[in-house]
């Protein structure tokens, strides 16, 4: 992972970088777009990405699309196949427990240190984002369920202050969401609004222990919800990016 410009520990707040104009380059696009995409679960895991259809699908370039899934494929969200083309990682059950075995090992830490140093605003926040959870999860909104809850453990982990650990946290919690996609039981949504908001108010109470243990279970329930069954489907890449599609160059004769 590339330390300093990831866009990974904040992916929703951070906008990319920007050309002349204002508007960012087409490549940075690609990237967020199939980024959110394959985090919310809109592209399962083990998915192909031809570079042909996805460059149709935005109205770009082979050489942009290239780009972006060199990059996701830096995050290991993308497997690049020789001779076969990219698709979207799909983690076996080994390395699906060795990124909660990880995960156990750092965000208790993170959020230990978060505890002793939340301030106020911090914590409106967090809050509002655990409000932003439950009011999807109340009109059955999984896409953004999934990414919010993704960032509330983001946002947990820039609170401790080690930006090192943080993005790498982050990049766990990415690769996470496609283990979700492949294992998670039927009918499961994915992280209890209930432990989010018990793990909050530990924060709040400056409770850092109790902060530190509630994370620890919630990750075990995390991995609890999990089974060795997944089916890929097939997606409508022109159908899924018409809305980040670029207009047509006009021809000049």
């Amino acid at each position: 992972m590339r330390r300093g410009s990831s866009p990974l520990l904040d992916r929703a707040p951070r906008e990319p970088r920007s050309q002349r104009g204002g508007r960012p380059p087409r490549d940075d696009v690609i990237y967020r777009e199939l980024l959110g995409a394959i985090i919310d679960h809109r592209i399962p895991p083990g998915t192909a990405l031809p570079e042909d259809a996805l460059a149709a699908a935005f109205g770009v370039s082979r050489t942009l699309v290239r780009k972006a899934l060199l990059r996701l494929a830096h995050e290991k969200l993308v497997a690049l196949r020789p001779n076969r083309g990219a698709v979207v990682a799909r983690p076996s059950v080994e390395e699906a427990r060795e990124l909660f075995n990880a995960r156990r090992l750092i965000e208790p830490v993170l959020v230990r240190t978060a505890a002793a140093r939340i301030q106020a605003s911090d914590l409106d926040a967090l809050r509002a984002g655990v409000a932003a959870e439950k009011a999807a999860f109340a009109r059955g909104d999984r896409h953004t369920l999934i990414r919010l809850s993704g960032d509330f453990h983001r946002r947990l982990a820039t609170l401790a202050g080690n930006r090192v650990l943080a993005e790498f946290l982050s990049e766990l919690i990415s690769r996470t969401s496609l283990v979700i996609a492949l294992y998670e039981l039927p009918a499961i949504w994915p992280c209890s609004l209930d432990e989010h908001a018990q793990v909050l108010e530990a924060v709040a109470r400056h409770d850092a222990e109790a902060a530190a243990e509630l994370m620890h279970q919630h990750l075990d329930h995390c991995e609890a919800q999990l089974d060795l069954t997944g089916n890929g489907s097939a997606v409508d890449l022109m159908t899924l990016f018409a809305h980040a599609r670029a207009a047509p160059a006009r021809q000049t004769s």
